[in-house]
């Protein structure tokens, strides 16, 4: 079983931060959903013994999410017994209140999954059982919540529904997997339903979605079992699909956006695909196809146009043409896991806890610094955060915040 698992979904769902300051809104995986961040003046080495440890925060419960950080508040989900909680912190690692949202994954890998997703006053969190809960960041109170299974025909997943759900002005946006509500768009102040998409009739696929503003529409980028998804974002129709399939159909990274093109990719040996978008998104053509890049839950950053992440049937760190797909090189010199970008370095965590500081060249990977993650328990999946000049990791039960400015 962990050799088919290895939490392939977890990297959709464990959504991340916020930028750095006072943002009001999070988004899953930075502010622009693609892994970078905007942080500047950070160390371009480490200590020899690893970055400063600023705090430690040991009572998360079980979970793989990552922090959702605004204003001076950091949350994240944890579960107790087969309850899902939300925890809010302090900027300096103190409890100031946690709440409970409902029944959690507690079978194969137990846990909480996705992170919350906050914009201003109130926090988005989407149970690994299906609950979509909307609760006010001050107290933990719950404003309303909706049943994915129940109201809206969807159906849970092998290893539970793990996505983050996407906020932006007055909905929000997730997938619930069904045969008529396969993507809904719900009034985030009441939860009341705006669009409902019958998709491709496809269950799920751990895939938190890509929010996408083109010229003349915003475009839903997301996958489910068998395909790649265009949605448009105001009305929910289906614009196009890809075929995008693999052993378990599990597709669990959001894909990366850039220039007029979506590069989607997906682990179990499956790879990516880069499609070019015509003007108004309603179009795509198939500009290639790479098997060598097939990560399960590590996401991948693309910078100075190439593609940089891990495998996971081949375990190798990879680098990608973006305009070609054709593989630049590889090193295997820490074990696969996932990446993240800020201030002109990459930001490895690997599932054997490695944790590494990498200066990627044309033509090489440097890895400048590394240490390794021995405070918390379990897997080593849920993707690092930066803001505010840290570093956030969480491993299990615990979230450690290192100083990297």
């Amino acid at each position: 079983m962990k050799s088919r698992c290895w939490f392939l979904f977890l990297a959709c769902s464990i959504m991340v931060l916020p930028s750095f300051g006072q943002s009001l809104t999070t988004s899953w995986r930075g502010p622009d959903g693609n892994g970078i961040y905007p942080g500047k003046q950070l160390l371009k080495k480490w200590p020899e013994a690893g970055p400063q440890l600023s705090w430690t925060f040991d009572n998360l419960g079980i979970g793989y999410s990552s922090p959702a950080i605004v204003g001076n508040q950091i949350f994240l989900t944890g579960m107790e017994g087969k309850t899902g909680y939300v925890y809010a912190l302090s900027k300096d690692g103190k409890l100031l209140w946690k709440s409970p949202y409902g029944e959690e994954f507690s079978t194969s890998y137990p846990g909480s999954r996705s992170s919350p997703s906050v914009t201003e006053e109130l926090l988005y969190i989407l149970s690994g059982q299906g609950r979509l809960v909307c609760m006010h960041t001050v107290s933990g109170k719950i404003r309303w919540s909706r049943d994915l299974f129940r109201d809206f025909d969807g159906r849970n997943i092998q290893w539970g529904i793990t996505e983050t759900v996407v906020v932006d002005g007055d909905r929000v946006y997730c997938t619930p997997g069904g045969k008529q509500n396969n993507l809904i768009a719900l009034n985030r102040f009441e939860g009341t339903l705006i669009w409902s998409s019958p998709g491709k009739g496809d269950i799920s696929a751990h895939c938190t979605p890509a929010l996408i503003q083109l010229p003349t529409r915003k475009l839903l980028v997301t996958m489910t079992a068998n395909n790649i998804l265009g949605v448009d974002a105001d009305n929910g129709k289906l614009l196009w699909s890809h075929p995008q399939t693999n052993r378990y159909s599990i597709h669990a990274n959001t894909p990366i956006y850039h220039q007029g093109a979506v590069y989607c990719f997906s682990g179990y040996g499956k790879g990516g695909v880069k499609l070019d978008l015509n003007a108004d998104g309603s179009k795509i053509t198939k500009a290639w196809y790479n098997k060598t890049l097939n990560s399960r839950i590590g996401g991948a950053v693309l910078v100075d146009g190439y593609i940089y992440g891990s495998g996971d049937s081949n375990r190798e760190w990879q680098c990608i043409d973006w305009k070609t797909g054709d593989q630049k090189y590889t090193t295997r010199e820490i074990g696969n896991g996932v990446i993240i970008y800020a201030d002109g370095l990459q930001y490895w965590y690997s599932d054997r806890g490695e944790l590494a500081l990498v200066k990627a060249h044309p033509d090489r990977f440097e890895i400048i610094s590394q240490t390794r993650v021995t405070l918390g328990s379990g897997q080593h999946w849920a993707h690092p955060v930066i803001g505010d000049g840290h570093l956030y990791v969480r491993h299990g039960n615990t979230l450690i915040a290192y100083k990297i400015s």
